[in-house]
């Protein structure tokens, strides 16, 4: 799958780094909540890797927190489960930018378009990209098993009879973290010079996104896998003289205002909330 990622400076020597919209896809919540027999059918399935069963793992109990908050979100105002959800977003407020888009960075991606002002340098448009998934990679690769090692302590909260809010927000965590280290593994895997890179990426698959040697790679139309024919690069750098415009129709002291990323956010299909974190995160 092809995504299209847009980068530009908002404030001094912040950028923003996002991912359109028109190629994200949220969970769906009308379909049947997953049970543990089907989850256990799934891992207990010879032949899968040990990593594979891992993330069937993980987004067993990602679907179970999304339905749960989707609960939260629902309920009466003034109630415990409404306090709840407002204590939530107070948390989720707190979140780094960049591991909202490192998050946004999925396994089934097999190429990206790197779209960016007509003035920048491509080739420092290309290093902070590679920059932010390296630093992410060190970052939250520390921070999931940070959260992992607090879990135990958090268990023996179960005891009390209220809901165990700490247990779930550092579940919540370690997940988050997870999710946002194999986006910055696969963005670091998708800028890659190295041609094997390359062959990996699109030999991985698209069901379990691991960049292990696979016999069979999805023919995605671009490039012939013999040995002969050398790979196509999965990224592509498109300077936008539009989103230059944009970018310098309205800025004062090195920062971009809030009507200009209103503005981007719309011709470009953005989260707008998302590239106001990057302007205000310090």
């Amino acid at each position: 799958m092809r995504a299209r990622l847009v980068v530009f400076p908002v404030k001094g020597r912040n950028w923003c780094f996002t991912r359109s919209l028109d190629s994200v896809s949220g969970p769906e919540s009308s379909s049947p909540s997953p049970a543990l027999k089907d989850l256990w059918r799934k891992i207990s399935t010879h032949g899968r890797p040990a990593q594979e069963k891992a993330e069937i793992v993980a987004d067993f109990v990602a679907d179970k927190m999304n339905r749960a908050w989707i609960g939260l979100e629902k309920a009466p105002a003034g109630t415990f489960k409404s306090k709840i959800h407002s204590l939530g977003l107070r948390l989720l407020s707190r979140v780094k930018p960049s591991e909202i888009f490192l998050k946004s960075v999925t396994k089934d991606i097999t190429e990206v378009e790197i779209t960016y002002p007509s003035s920048l340098n491509p080739r420092l448009v290309r290093r902070r990209v590679r920059h932010i998934a390296m630093r992410g990679a060190a970052i939250h690769k520390r921070y999931f098993y940070g959260s992992v090692a607090l879990l135990p302590f958090t268990t023996v909260l179960a005891v009390l009879p209220l809901p165990n809010i700490p247990f779930f927000w550092i579940l919540f965590r370690a997940y988050s973290h997870w999710r946002a280290l194999k986006g910055s593994e696969r963005l670091l895997l998708l800028v890659s010079d190295c041609s094997r890179s390359w062959n990996l990426l699109r030999g991985s698959g698209k069901e379990n996104g691991s960049m292990e040697d696979s016999n069979h790679s999805p023919d995605n139309g671009r490039s012939n896998h013999s040995p002969d024919s050398a790979p196509e690069s999965p990224w592509v750098l498109k300077p936008s003289d539009d989103l230059e415009r944009l970018v310098q129709r309205d800025t004062e002291d090195g920062c971009v205002s809030c009507c200009t990323i209103s503005s981007i956010s719309k011709e470009y299909d953005l989260n707008k909330k998302d590239i106001l974190k990057f302007k205000d995160f310090q």
